[in-house]
């Protein structure tokens, strides 16, 4: 080969992410793993079949059960867990994570203990895992700079995003007195969803991807409860979908049906997939009819 050549491709070579080949088309896969309630040898099993190089990323649900202990060991444990991902992988918290969390005097340190996942997992503006993805974190803004959990990527045409909604009624409290987590974290959210969508809007991605531990795909009822955690967040993404014209994809963790599998099901451009503590593999394919396709990590690829 010509020396001139050479160097062309060697340049070509370098601008590459590591361990990435040029793509001819846009159609990439991802994984996702829901709630698996703290096993350990579950996620290992989950991670390792879900670390084909072919995979952009993995997101995860949760790091612990309800009845773990909220403790800087268990945290750290799972982190490095984590960490030892072989592809990128993305946080998504669950409740138990931080939601039930007690002192020694019985009392809830739900806060503390979600300021402390904070330090622990998000602090980087990467992924985690040995192969990081940059992200764009909520609490690159000042006025949400707590909410780091709350992060975005791209990869082709889709715009990806983690939102913490925990599963138990977001974290609503129904006792007397001020919500003040769950008042000023509904904020954050309503900032972040907004500018998921202009974002998404603005640069024409074919669709945006999001997830949570809670279902809130649900079509928002007319006149909710008034102690319904979820009804803003229905509200604020249907009507956000409304006026966007491309897909959007929920991915949470809510539990399955005894028997059934992780399927995508859809209401107008919204998309539903709740994984429970299953694992999947996702297809995403902007040009295909059925832009997303689930499957099993560990069934045998034909």
């Amino acid at each position: 080969m010509p020396r001139t050549l050479l160097a062309a491709a060697l340049c070509v070579a370098a601008t590459l992410p590591v361990g990435a080949a040029p793509k001819d088309d846009a159609t990439h896969r991802f994984a996702a793993i829901g709630h698996l309630a703290g096993d350990e040898a579950a996620l290992k099993k989950a991670l390792t079949a879900s670390s084909e190089s072919s995979l952009e990323f993995v997101v995860a649900n949760g790091i612990k059960g309800a009845n773990e202990p909220c403790s800087d060991k268990v945290y750290q444990r799972r982190r490095q867990l984590l960490e030892d991902s072989a592809r990128p992988l993305i946080l998504s918290l669950a409740a138990s994570d931080w939601t039930e969390c007690r002192n020694s005097a019985g009392r809830s340190n739900a806060i503390e203990r979600l300021n402390r996942l904070r330090e622990l997992f998000f602090a980087d503006p990467n992924s985690l895992g040995e192969r990081k993805l940059q992200l764009t974190r909520l609490s690159s803004t000042a006025k949400f700079r707590s909410y780091a959990e709350n992060a975005h990527w791209k990869v082709d045409d889709v715009l990806y995003a983690t939102v913490n909604i925990p599963s138990n009624n977001n974290h609503y409290l129904r006792a007397a007195g001020r919500n003040s987590e769950y008042e000023d974290r509904l904020v954050a959210n309503r900032a972040w969803l907004h500018r998921l969508f202009t974002i998404a809007k603005r640069e024409n991605m074919k669709a945006v991807v999001l997830f949570t531990e809670a279902d809130v795909a649900r079509a928002p009822d007319a006149k909710p409860a008034p102690d319904d955690g979820f009804a803003e967040v229905r509200r604020q993404l249907d009507t956000a979908a409304k006026k966007y014209p491309g897909k959007v994809l929920l991915v949470d963790a809510d539990k399955l049906a005894i028997g059934t599998q992780p399927t995508i099901k859809w209401r107008a451009n919204i998309g539903h997939l709740s994984l429970g503590g299953d694992a999947v593999e996702v297809t995403v394919d902007p040009a295909a009819h059925e832009m997303f396709t689930v499957r099993d990590p560990q069934a045998k690829r034909k």
